[in-house]
């Protein structure tokens, strides 16, 4: 008998073609919502180092700013890709929405969320202001930014949810220091890092971000949807500082390759490889292995240390 509520968790479903030509406006408008939304956790949220107070995290439905403390109890902000809304949850149970839908402009989204606020008690003070970013008009007044294709949406938020799978597994491999599986709004990415534990040089002319995000040594992992330097969906892998030789180590699976981004060491797995892979899971598992391994290797890791050790039963 067939029950409409069981679910396809398959690759085939979770993995979709996500074209950056086709959802490139949809794209840019759900990045500048997720701007402002990240920007009002960055205002409220305690400061944690490397910036982990700031970053967005994916849910069933799509991606959330956790639970963020507020006065003497908390707020949840989320985005809903599934009802397509954005909606705010208070820990006294108070619940408020509003549509996401085509048409619905930067600015729109921008003073409907602190409409909602406001209606909440919630005051939050943010630079209104797009960070990085091709446009640099103020969200209050972008009406230009005002695409949302509810079908790429949906995908976007399918390849997310499994992605951050995969992702945690790996995280599970390593004992040392690293962050959550997080989404950074700055570039809009599917981010995981590792640290040595040791401090790192800053670069000179560095700014206040780089100077807290790589005051020690880092290997990182991400997922990005593409960009006008790689206009097309993949994986990501980099060590910072970088050290000497990284692009000799050998990189798996073979589809994968190393390549440059401002002057940097970027190893790279396409996500339309990764789809067509026997194991999207296992593909995406071995790219970050290697790359690690490349990392830890080059910059002499005690990879042996950060390795865990089998549980045991008593």
């Amino acid at each position: 008998m067939n029950n409409p509520d069981l679910i396809d968790f398959g690759a085939n479903t979770a993995f979709p073609p996500l074209p950056l030509q086709e959802w490139q406006d949809t794209k840019d408008t759900l990045h500048l919502y997720v701007q402002i939304v990240g920007k009002i956790r960055l205002a409220l949220f305690p400061h944690i180092n490397h910036w982990w107070n700031v970053t967005l995290y994916v849910s069933p439905r799509g991606l959330t700013t956790r639970a963020i403390p507020y006065q003497y109890g908390s707020i949840e902000i989320e985005f809903d890709f599934i009802d397509h809304a954005l909606v705010v949850t208070t820990s006294n149970g108070v619940r408020r929405q509003f549509a996401l839908h085509d048409g619905l402009s930067v600015a729109e989204f921008y003073h409907n969320t602190f409409a909602l606020l406001a209606e909440l008690g919630v005051e939050a003070t943010i630079r209104a202001i797009p960070y990085d970013m091709a446009t640099a008009e103020p969200f209050a007044t972008n009406t230009q930014n005002a695409s949302y294709n509810k079908e790429y949406i949906e995908r976007f938020r399918r390849i997310l949810v499994g992605i951050n799978g995969i992702f945690e597994e790996f995280r599970g491999r390593f004992t040392g220091k690293s962050t959550p599986v997080h989404l950074f709004w700055h570039s809009f990415d599917l981010v995981l890092t590792r640290f040595s534990g040791r401090p790192a040089p800053i670069r000179d002319g560095a700014g206040l971000v780089e100077r807290e995000a790589y005051s020690h040594e880092v290997i990182s992992f991400g997922f990005w949807a593409g960009d006008a330097n790689i206009p097309a969906a993949a994986f990501y892998a980099y060590t910072a500082p970088e050290p000497a030789g990284l692009t000799s180590e050998p990189l798996r699976p073979n589809t994968a390759r190393w390549d440059s981004l401002r002057g940097g060491a970027l190893a790279l797995l396409m996500y339309d490889d990764m789809r067509q892979a026997e194991s999207p899971r296992e593909a995406v598992l071995e790219f970050l292995e290697s790359t690690y391994q490349a990392g830890a290797r080059r910059a002499g890791w005690d990879t042996e240390a950060f390795t865990p050790l089998p549980l045991r039963a008593k």
